[in-house]
């Protein structure tokens, strides 16, 4: 991919605010975009197929396996989740700027196909925290509730394998942590370079 694209992964266990992040991180980012993922799972209250998730039945989402379709998926609750390799190069090549919004399972198989990517993960301040964000969505039972709190533990274990790692407490300061990191790697020097190849080039021949 284009050294001047970025292709951000970010991963966080359930209930440290991951999804409200990204999604008010996107209203602010022009230059950036959402891979939309492709799943099993039921649709939920409010989600549309093609912006939320790509949804698709077991048989399907395996056959797009079979097919090679994916640079990474995992199972996660009982679910299957992937992300179509064709529409993340695609993006890249426009010069978009893509978030994969994946699990650490799923980010060290990116990180295998796309070494230069960037991975950012969340957490909450407290796993007190986690467990209150998850009872407050009045989504789940307490046994799903008690799953995911042990499925948050082993997520939680993996965050050294990332880049940065970002502590949402104060919601908007996570989000202004977050968007520091989206202005310094794309302030790196190659990519700096190549956008302002013309410029730089013009200036060293004067």
């Amino acid at each position: 991919m284009p050294s001047s694209s970025i292709l951000f992964i970010v991963s966080a266990p359930s209930g440290a605010g991951k999804t409200s992040l990204l999604r008010d991180l996107l209203q602010r980012d022009e230059q950036l975009a959402l891979s939309v993922s492709h799943t099993t799972r039921a649709m939920r209250p409010g989600e549309q197929d093609g912006v939320h998730y790509h949804f698709l039945d077991v048989p399907s989402f395996e056959k797009l396996v079979q097919q090679g379709a994916f640079i990474e998926h995992a199972r996660v609750f009982d679910n299957y989740y992937g992300t179509s390799e064709a529409a993340v190069r695609e993006q890249l090549a426009s010069g978009q700027d893509i978030v994969v919004e994946i699990d650490w399972q799923g980010a060290r198989q990116v990180r295998a196909r796309f070494p230069e990517a960037v991975s950012i993960f969340i957490t909450a301040p407290s796993i007190g925290a986690l467990r209150e964000r998850l009872c407050g969505r009045g989504q789940d039972s307490e046994e799903i509730i008690q799953r995911r709190m042990r499925d948050a533990r082993t997520e939680l274990s993996h965050y050294p394998e990332y880049d940065y790692l970002v502590v949402n407490d104060q919601f908007e300061q996570a989000l202004q942590e977050l968007q520091s990191i989206m202005r310094a790697e794309r302030l790196r020097t190659p990519r700096q370079a190549q956008a302002n190849q013309a410029a730089l080039e013009a200036m060293l021949s004067a």
